[in-house]
């Protein structure tokens, strides 16, 4: 079994997680890397806003709670503007308590990828790279609009 935990922007601070678990439940997203598997929620917070002080101290529950994976969600890639602090995140976590960090949770909504594909957001080798595996087809993201 896995045990997760999950991180989301502040700024959405009062979301009830609904997506995220609806992914987490259908293996879609950045849990269709869990296929087959089970998986165990053992967290979920806010950053605790910009510059995201609750990532340095959120992990460290998490992993008690024995967390092997966090998941920094969606939401920090597709809010806008995306989260500054994401690849601080990225290598802070690994660093500081040895935990995998994967960069989303549900599938991106249909109405983010258009307005971001609008913005010219994502089109570098970079944002690519982070969105890869919450980016679907049209229906999935439709689904989750």
């Amino acid at each position: 079994m896995t045990k997760i935990g999950i991180i989301i922007c502040n700024r959405y601070h009062t979301c009830a997680g609904g997506k995220c678990l609806r992914a987490l439940r259908n293996r879609e997203g950045a849990f269709a890397r869990y296929e087959g598997e089970e998986v165990e929620l053992v967290g979920f917070t806010t950053c605790g806003g910009c510059p995201g002080g609750n990532v340095e101290y959120a992990p460290a529950e998490m992993k008690r709670n024995g967390a092997e994976v966090i998941h920094l969600a969606t939401g920090l890639v597709v809010g806008y503007p995306p989260c500054p602090h994401l690849d601080a995140f990225c290598a802070f976590i690994p660093a500081r308590y040895q935990l995998e960090v994967v960069i989303g949770t549900h599938p991106i909504p249909q109405n983010y990828y258009l307005t971001h594909q609008r913005l010219g957001t994502w089109q570098t080798a970079g944002w690519q790279e982070r969105i890869q595996q919450v980016l679907t087809d049209e229906p999935t993201r439709l689904a989750y609009d």
